[in-house]
């Protein structure tokens, strides 16, 4: 490293400069979550300043909303088969990449991580023609597809870069070694990219959720949690909204901080390994 990049890095006005930039970039992106948490224990009706007194009224409003508990049974059905068919498929395309060279592989990556690019309004209204027209439309299994095709990418980005990180020769070696090709995949691939199999399940779990627009247009009467309560605004302002916003946030933070900490930590011991 350079001197002048030494005396950068060590110069301390920098350093709380790029911290500081990283308080209100944070700041920015949670204060309105913040503030839907705050009032969600608010007994005002309306979000205003000064706040009322402390009330679990709206979360206990929640709970005995057979409304709510449907879209809550919906999105966790939907959301946990999303999260496995999602991942396996997401494997399966890193691994793929992983293992074979094959004319055109390049446009096949690009189609494979292709769908999250594209707007969720168009591609809510081309899943809702498509499966509308062989017979799908407006139930669990619509949105479980619709939500495949849009996780599936995300999965399969995470298995690659792990994959990316194995030794291609290991592989070779367990074939070498009397191992199948499936016997090589149950005991080298499989384990080197479990931390991150685990942490696309989370993940694919935390979007399909989340996810509002393409479960709106192809669900029909099996409503997500995250449909519902589109139609609580519709109908009027409640603070109900602010309670079920909070147990989403606090669900989904929760998976994709699993997520992480499957990535990171896995990677930190397979550091020093490789050091040595």
């Amino acid at each position: 490293m350079s001197d002048t990049a030494q005396d950068i890095n060590r110069n301390p006005a920098i350093d709380w400069g790029l911290k500081a930039y990283v308080i209100l970039a944070y700041a920015f992106v949670f204060a309105p979550i913040a503030a839907s948490f705050v009032f969600s224990f608010n007994s005002d009706r309306f979000p205003s300043i000064p706040l009322g007194h402390f009330t679990l009224d709206w979360y206990r409003a929640v709970a005995t909303d057979p409304l709510v508990w449907e879209g809550l049974r919906n999105t966790l059905f939907v959301g946990v088969t999303v999260g496995v068919l999602a991942t396996a498929l997401g494997f399966g395309a890193a691994y793929t990449d992983y293992r074979y060279k094959f004319l055109g592989k390049q446009v096949y990556l690009a189609l494979a991580l292709l769908p999250p690019t594209i707007p969720v309004v168009i591609l809510g209204l081309a899943m809702l023609a498509y499966l509308s027209r062989i017979g799908l439309s407006g139930n669990a299994l619509s949105v479980i597809i619709a939500h495949v095709v849009i996780c599936a990418p995300f999965a399969m980005a995470i298995v690659r870069l792990r994959l990316s990180q194995m030794d291609p020769d290991l592989e070779a070696a367990a074939w070498n070694l009397g191992a199948s090709e499936w016997a090589a995949m149950r005991h080298v691939i499989i384990p080197f990219a479990k931390p991150a199999i685990l942490g696309a399940l989370f993940i694919t779990m935390a979007v399909s959720f989340d996810e509002f627009a393409i479960a709106w247009f192809v669900s029909g009467l099996n409503e997500t949690l995250p449909v519902k309560v589109l139609g609580f605004l519709q109908g009027q302002v409640s603070p109900r909204i602010n309670a079920i916003g909070t147990f989403v946030f606090v669900t989904s933070m929760t998976l994709v901080v699993l997520a992480q900490i499957l990535l990171t930590g896995r990677g930190a011991k397979s550091r020093p390994a490789a050091d040595e």
